[in-house]
């Protein structure tokens, strides 16, 4: 069942929006990291359903820092969602191959977002 979502995001803003989205709408608990080794301390204590993590972050970037979680094995198998401005094909291609199960374009809609990512987890529930 998805119930905490580890949100990783370097802006404040971006934040604020989503998590009021997941949270109202979604009914999701939705727990903020503002960048890559922030959700690295706090990912494993949290013991996240999903990450969504922005690509782009000053510091350590989405891929790197998935790459990091998944050192950690209570992390392994935690499905990662990736939202980014940089949607391009190859691009998106890229971030499938080393790992995320989806990629939400940016900017998204607030007033869809937890519909979104309902649909992603149950698509990847039936794999």
């Amino acid at each position: 069942m998805l119930n905490n979502i580890l949100y990783v995001e370097d802006e404040p803003d971006i934040q604020e929006i989503a998590k009021l989205a997941l949270e109202t709408l979604g009914g999701f608990t939705v727990k903020i990291c503002g960048n890559g080794e922030q959700a690295i301390r706090e990912a494993p204590s949290f013991k996240p359903d999903l990450i969504l993590m922005d690509v782009m972050m000053p510091g350590m970037d989405g891929p790197t820092t998935l790459q990091e979680l998944r050192k950690n094995a209570s992390l392994t198998n935690t499905p990662v969602i990736f939202m980014t401005a940089k949607v391009q094909a190859h691009e998106v291609e890229h971030y499938m191959s080393i790992g995320a199960i989806e990629v939400i374009s940016k900017p998204f809609d607030p007033m869809t977002l937890s519909d979104k990512v309902k649909t992603i987890w149950g698509q990847y529930k039936q794999v």
